[in-house]
């Protein structure tokens, strides 16, 4: 889908096979996914593929975005205003711990993954601390405005300033500008993801739809480079790691 895709293995065992496994996985969801290629099933799906006919993972998908709307009051929605499915909003996420999991599956424990900087983080990092991760100033890409230190959890960010206008109101049907960034740290990044593309969508009252969500936490900066941030964020840039 267009996207950069680092992947870390920190544990002696860790060999060049076990990436692939991950890089594989990544090129079958981009295939299979993609709203862009003709010949997934996200495009076949748009063309009427029946539902009886769906894959698997694409019954999976659809039903995580379905209760995404539900939980967000519909403002997370897989319909584009021109009537089409574009699962990406949530497809990265559900990915990105998938392959997550299949590391964990593996025996590894200290790991990192990142797709188009949406990152899961597992353990440490080869000096035995937490991983550090930048978010990016989306009025100056080369400056970093919070640094955060995170093991085991999931972090993403939803914004305009790489992509362009892309997050819609569903209500309006027009694109949110009132804000340009937005970042979650949650659980795992699949919820972080999804819950980070809704809460966009909401606009400035995202940040609080964030803090009263347990298990979450935000930082957003609105299109007048004014940031907010939930009450318990600040405990992720603390970069202490007892190992």
């Amino acid at each position: 889908m267009g996207m950069p895709v680092t992947v870390a293995i920190v544990d002696a065992t860790a060999a060049r096979n076990d990436l692939e496994k991950i890089f594989d996985y990544f090129r079958a969801v981009d295939d299979r996914f993609s709203p862009f290629k003709k010949t997934s099933e996200t495009s076949e799906v748009n063309r009427g593929l029946p539902e009886k006919d769906w894959s698997r993972d694409m019954k999976a998908v659809v039903a995580l975005a379905e209760k995404t709307k539900q939980e967000t009051g519909g403002y997370f929605d897989m319909m584009t205003p021109e009537g089409t499915w574009n699962p990406v909003g949530i497809v990265k996420g559900w990915a990105i711990k998938n392959a997550a999991d299949i590391l964990r599956h593996a025996g590894f424990r200290n790991f990192y993954v990142d797709a188009g900087g949406d990152i899961e983080a597992s353990g440490v990092n080869a000096r035995g601390e937490k991983w550090s991760v930048g978010i990016k100033n989306p009025f100056r890409q080369d400056e970093i405005v919070k640094k955060l230190f995170i093991t085991d959890v999931g972090i993403a960010t939803s914004g305009t300033y790489i992509r362009g206008e892309h997050i819609y109101d569903p209500q309006t049907k027009k694109p949110v500008r009132e804000i340009v960034s937005l970042t979650v740290v949650g659980p795992d990044v699949c919820e972080a993801d999804r819950f980070a593309t809704g809460a966009f969508a909401m606009g400035k009252q995202g940040i609080r739809f964030i803090e009263e969500r347990a298990g979450l936490e935000g930082y957003m900066m609105d299109k007048n480079g004014t940031a907010t941030m939930t009450s318990g964020f600040g405990e992720y840039t603390m970069p202490s790691c007892e190992t």
